[in-house]
């Protein structure tokens, strides 16, 4: 089968996984399918790319299976004119649908290898709206600003205070806390004002976010 049509099957059969759990926001499915995913696996697990399953890639991370990928996606809320920081660039699918959906995207990672890789698939698509650092995350980003939208995928042991007061009023973070040996959390915080409202979503796979940048990788 040609690559083309097994993208096509590929992202068909995710559509319907996801309008099963409910959702179905038009914007973010176009997004998702203007952004090939096989492009961002590594070449022995392209055929897995639409698959709900991780794929390791590079410096011992992972790529999210692709349903909890637009699951999380569906739960930020993006819309357009919005400024998103996102901790933990990854294989850099999340941050071109990101791209895709908002006004700018700041992403950091800390491993050099997997910015690289990343801003080579961004370039490919042509999204200019996306800045990726090399940074250390635990931290969130200063210096930048406020984000209306702040996407982590590296799980804390508290919720990170310091990325909820990087928030505009109105503003959403989504951040995996650590709720176990193996298990962690991920939450959505709402800001109004002052005041956050929290939401416990659902478990998920993340690793804990490791500080400081990476000197070789």
């Amino acid at each position: 089968m040609k690559p083309g049509m097994v993208e096509k099957e590929g992202f068909a059969a995710l559509v319907l996984r996801l309008r099963a759990e409910g959702i179905s926001d038009l914007d973010l499915l176009t997004a998702v399918e203007q952004t090939p995913r096989s492009l961002f696996a590594p070449p022995q697990y392209s055929d897995h790319a639409y698959s709900s399953r991780s794929i390791p890639i590079e410096c011992g991370a992972f790529m999210e299976g692709a349903d909890l990928a637009v699951r999380l996606l569906s739960h930020l809320h993006v819309k357009p004119g919005q400024r998103v920081l996102e901790i933990g660039t990854g294989s850099g699918f999340m941050t071109a649908v990101l791209g895709r959906l908002s006004e700018r995207v700041m992403s950091i990672e800390r491993y050099k290898t997997l910015i690289t890789a990343a801003q080579r698939r961004l370039d490919s698509l042509s999204l200019r709206n996306v800045v990726l650092r090399q940074a250390d995350g635990s931290h969130g980003l200063t210096g930048e600003g406020t984000f209306d939208r702040i996407l982590a995928t590296a799980s804390f042991p508290t919720m990170p205070r310091f990325l909820a007061e990087q928030l505009v009023s109105g503003g959403v973070l989504l951040a995996p806390l650590i709720t176990g040996e193996e298990t962690c959390m991920m939450v959505r915080l709402t800001k109004t004002g002052s005041r956050f409202d929290r939401e416990d979503l659902f478990e998920v796979p993340y690793l804990p976010l490791v500080p400081k940048i990476a000197s070789y990788l």
